[in-house]
């Protein structure tokens, strides 16, 4: 298995966990967890996912999901289990 952490942040609007998803799923990645909240208007979701049988390249998946954050009005980043544990540990 091959974690990976995926986070959307920005203004909320329809769509958002429908538009993270369809990719997902359409890159055969698996929702492992998943965690969102609205604040005051501000959209936060969090995801625990597993990238191993996608045949993309962790490279590739972020900087699609990177540009769909943009087309949609907000900011997606992905990083491995691994780095986003240790960069959250200090």
């Amino acid at each position: 298995m091959k974690k990976t952490i995926i986070t959307v942040v920005g203004e909320d609007t329809v769509g958002i966990i429908a538009r993270v998803c369809t990719y997902l799923a359409e890159s055969n990645i698996n929702i492992l967890n998943i965690s969102q909240t609205i604040v005051d208007g501000y959209f936060n979701m969090m995801m625990i996912t597993d990238t191993s049988m996608s045949a993309k390249k962790l490279n590739v998946i972020s900087e699609e999901l990177e540009a769909l954050g943009k087309e949609i009005g907000v900011v997606i980043r992905v990083q491995l289990e691994d780095i986003f544990t240790k960069m959250h540990r200090i």
